[in-house]
């Protein structure tokens, strides 16, 4: 298929010589049969017999046109974002009505997967298509939802255990870790559902459902995470294990009442994709000496900040992994414990049992540890505990959510912890947030000559890379922090005495070409 994609882009040129400019220009080969048609280059009819010449098909014969009924699973958007219209169907089989033939391995692999039939297309002018679809849907009558009592339990149960709906949060499930997502969210809205893909860092829209198969699909994903399928007033948490294909993935499950139902995130923790190495972390050989000459210090508290996803879990980890060569005793105390990592020590806070941060950590004192990891300190008792464990000779590693490396210190100090014992304890605190990569393939222009890059999703990014901003405690520091000094005045020694800013260590990396100038104002602006 991909040599006759290319046979009819080099056609289509031929007829017209100003569709290879809007090719360079990065526009999508479908984008740009639409743009020669709105032009008058080419007509629709034109274009029909270009595709049909070159793959081999017969059009679409209009005159026996009838107007389908509407198919229920898809959704208005998805069909008028794919140019696609759905005109004949059984048990087996599935035909569309498509504007144009460049996705049709991609569309026909994820309806098949979604619906379990054979899928297959028929050309026909994107007119018909967009006028019928909103035809189709403006006439539809609405969709009547499944009613049941909210206690109905057995009936959820066969709702979850649907071969579609089975078929359809296994499809799911394999698309999120295929595109590299971190969570999935499953949101009911007045008129559908929809389900959306965080990748790296930023949400993308999946796939959006008729609203009545919401109570299957929220019913299916509890009973992975053996949650109370019969449970929508309260909030729920759950974990399970779960194996797609030869992957096994960690998922965590939470769910949370709102006005249309339920809002559902699953986390997806790769076991097989970690790797903590702080020298893939994106720290230059510059920062990352200084970093590890930081965590071979033997004793003392040892900060990451930043806010929520910023990558310090990762980081601690990494560090953990450097450390961990059986000569130390590590012990952590998380929530939750992500991974577990050989050799370490790790326990699960439990609020319900009264096992929080202080209360491990004042256990954890007593075992005999190297070095402690702490997953956060949240309290001036936590605080205390940390700090005075860091005097007595353990290296104390923990996070804090604040903007900057100097704003631990402000933050510990309105904990009420004293300056003098933040002096004496803390010696390093490396600041942090992560940054989308421009993608390798299509450089972020998120299409290429084969059509929309397939490597990030039409984005523009690949991966994620670390920007930093570490701040190393010198006598000078620890005069002005036991003076309790301004953060604004502290902040100007770290950087007299060599602390790079978090924004000039991302406009290196955006001088490199490692990610944009866009992408590092939206995650670092204010900073």
């Amino acid at each position: 298929m991909v040599h006759r994609i290319e046979e009819l882009k080099r056609a289509i040129q031929e007829r017209c010589p100003e569709y290879g400019e809007l090719l360079a220009e990065g526009m999508a080969p479908a984008d740009a049969d639409r743009t020669l048609a709105e032009r008058g280059a080419v007509s629709e009819n034109d274009l029909l017999a270009i595709y049909s010449r070159v793959l081999g098909v017969e059009p679409f014969d209009e005159e026996n046109f009838r107007q389908p009924e509407r198919f229920d699973g898809i959704s208005e958007e998805y069909l008028v974002n794919q140019e696609l219209l759905p005109y004949r169907w059984d048990d087996e089989t599935f035909e569309l009505l498509a504007a144009s033939p460049y996705e049709w391995e991609r569309q026909a692999y994820e309806l098949n997967a979604f619906f379990g039939r054979q899928v297959t297309f028929k050309l026909a002018r994107r007119s018909l298509i967009e006028r019928m679809t909103a035809k189709v849907y403006q006439e539809a009558e609405e969709e009547e939802g499944r009613h049941f009592s909210g206690d109905d339990e057995h009936k959820l149960r066969q709702l979850a255990g649907e071969a579609k709906i089975v078929r359809l949060v296994n499809e799911m499930l394999s698309q999120a870790l295929e595109r590299n997502a971190s969570d999935i969210h499953v949101e009911p809205e007045e008129t559908q559902l929809v389900i959306r893909f965080r990748i790296d860092g930023v949400l993308h829209e999946y796939l959006s459902l008729p609203l009545s198969d919401y109570p299957a699909i929220a019913s299916r994903i509890k009973l992975i995470g053996a949650l109370n399928i019969a449970e929508s007033r309260l909030p729920q948490d759950g974990r399970t294990n779960f194996q797609i294909g030869r992957r096994e993935i960690d998922i965590r499950i939470s769910t949370i009442p709102i006005m249309n139902g339920e809002s559902i995130v699953m986390r997806l923790l790769r076991k097989d994709a970690m790797k903590f190495d702080l020298r893939e972390l994106g720290m230059n050989e510059t920062l990352l000496g200084k970093f590890e000459e930081l965590i071979s210090i033997p004793h003392g508290i040892l900060l990451v900040v930043g806010p929520t996803g910023s990558g310090k879990t990762t980081t601690l980890y990494s560090v953990m992994q450097q450390l961990n060569d059986r000569k130390r005793k590590i012990i952590t105390v998380e929530d939750p414990v992500e991974y577990q990592l050989p050799g370490l020590s790790q326990m699960q806070v439990n609020p319900k049992i009264g096992l929080s941060f202080a209360s491990g950590l004042r256990h954890i004192v007593r075992q005999d540890p190297d070095v402690i990891l702490v997953g956060e300190i949240r309290d001036r008792e936590t605080a205390d505990i940390a700090i005075n464990a860091a005097l007595t000779g353990h290296l104390v590693l923990s996070t804090l959510h604040t903007n900057d490396a100097v704003g631990a210190i402000t933050r510990l100090s309105d904990m009420g912890v004293e300056g003098f014992l933040v002096a004496s304890a803390l010696f390093g605190v490396l600041s942090q947030r992560l940054v989308r990569q421009v993608c390798p393939h299509c450089r972020g222009a998120g299409s290429g000559p084969a059509g929309r890059c397939r490597n990030c999703g039409g984005s523009g990014y690949r991966g994620r890379t670390g920007i930093y901003e570490l701040l190393r405690i010198d006598d000078e520091l620890r005069g002005a922090i036991v003076a309790k000094r301004p953060s604004g005045e502290i902040n100007e020694i770290a950087r007299r005495n060599g602390m790079i800013p978090l924004l000039e260590d991302g406009q290196s990396k955006v001088e490199q070409g490692i990610t944009t100038e866009a992408e590092l104002l939206r995650i670092a602006a204010g900073v």
